[in-house]
């Protein structure tokens, strides 16, 4: 991926986790999950865009977990 743009969502290839771009510092990326969340760093060259599918199922198990009781 040549460059995250804030606010785009990407796939962080050493987790496998979704998150949305908030920062961006050389090639360092800030992420969020979705729906909220503890954010981490990971190298820009670790992450690809993320797919509608994905996204909606990031969005999915958030709420899943949240009406379990999981998250706040």
């Amino acid at each position: 991926m040549k460059q995250a743009s804030l606010g785009s969502y990407v796939v962080d290839l050493t987790t496998g986790r979704v998150g949305r771009v908030v920062a961006r510092v050389g090639r360092l990326l800030r992420l969020a999950p979705v729906g909220g969340g503890r954010e981490w760093n990971c190298d820009q060259g670790d992450v690809r865009p993320a797919t509608a599918s994905e996204r909606l199922s990031a969005a999915t198990a958030y709420v899943n977990a949240r009406s379990r009781g999981e998250l706040p």
